[in-house]
C-alpha cells in the first residue's frame, strides 16, 4: 500500500470519526433536554390578562408562538399544528377558587371556537401526523427503546404530562400555571383578532365567577421585552 493511499484512508477514517462524534453529541444533547416549566408571575403582570378586583381573581395568557420562546420544549408543537399558551391564574382572595369545572376557549376572528387539546389529542397527532402537519425536523431525535404510543417518545409524553395545565383549584394568595395547547393547524394567523374566554371558575361557596375575557391584541400589541 502506498504512503499516499494510507494517508487518504486515515483521513477518511478521521472524517468519519468526527461525524460520528458530532451525531453522538447531538443525540446526547437532545436526549438530555428536559422540560422545565416557566416560573409564573402574578397574572396581572402579563400584558394579556383580565382582572376581577371584586372577586380578587386574575387570569393571564402568554402564547408561545415564537421560536425563541418555544425553545423550552423538546417537541416541535407548531410543526404538529398546535399553539402552546401559558395559562396563569392568580387568587388574591382569602378563600380557594375551584377550577375543576372551568372551560377555556380561544375564539378566532372568524368565530371559530377552539378548545384545549387533551393528552390523547396530542399523542394521536404526534404518532400519526398528516402530510400537512408533519414537522420538517422532528425533535427529540428518537432513541432505540424509547418509543411508545407509535412514534411518540417517552420523553415527549413526559413533557406533555408536565406541561399541561392541571390545577383543580388555586389556594388563597397563590398562583397556578401550565400550558393549554390549541389546534391551529388550519388557521394562518390564529391570534389576530382572537379572544380568550374562561368560564366555570367557582368560589369556595360553589358560586360561579363572572366570565373572563382577554383580547389577544393585548399580547400582540405589547412592547417586546429586551433581553439583557
Amino acid at each position: 500500500m502506498s504512503k499516499s493511499f494510507r494517508l487518504r484512508v486515515l483521513g477518511t477514517k478521521n472524517v468519519a470519526g468526527v461525524i460520528a462524534s458530532v451525531l453522538s453529541a447531538c443525540l446526547l444533547a437532545t436526549a438530555g433536554k428536559d422540560f422545565v416549566m416557566p416560573s409564573a408571575q402574578a397574572a396581572r403582570n402579563y400584558p394579556a390578562h383580565d382582572e376581577h378586583p371584586t372577586e380578587k381573581v386574575t387570569i393571564a395568557v402568554d402564547p408561545y408562538d415564537m421560536a425563541d420562546k418555544a425553545q423550552i420544549f423538546s417537541v416541535n408543537y407548531s410543526g404538529y399544528g398546535y399553539l402552546p399558551v401559558f395559562f396563569v391564574v392568580t387568587n388574591d382572595g382569602d378563600e380557594p377558587v375551584a377550577l375543576s369545572g372551568m372551560k377555556a376557549q380561544l375564539i378566532t376572528v372568524k368565530r371559530t371556537k377552539l378548545l384545549p387539546a387533551t393528552t390523547d389529542d396530542l399523542l394521536r397527532r404526534m404518532s400519526r401526523p398528516s402530510r400537512n402537519d408533519r414537522p420538517g425536523v422532528q425533535l427529540p431525535i428518537p432513541l432505540p427503546g424509547k418509543k411508545v404510543k407509535g412514534a411518540v417518545s417517552r420523553q415527549a409524553q413526559d413533557e406533555i404530562s408536565q406541561a399541561q395545565f392541571g390545577a383543580r383549584s388555586v389556594e388563597p394568595h397563590s398562583t397556578a400555571s401550565g400550558f393549554l395547547f390549541f389546534d391551529v393547524s388550519d388557521i394562518s394567523t390564529p391570534l389576530a383578532g382572537a379572544n380568550f374566554y374562561l368560564t366555570g371558575v367557582r368560589d369556595a361557596g360553589g358560586n360561579e365567577l363572572m366570565y373572563f375575557e382577554i383580547p389577544m391584541e393585548k399580547y400582540l400589541s405589547a412592547p417586546v421585552e429586551k433581553k439583557p
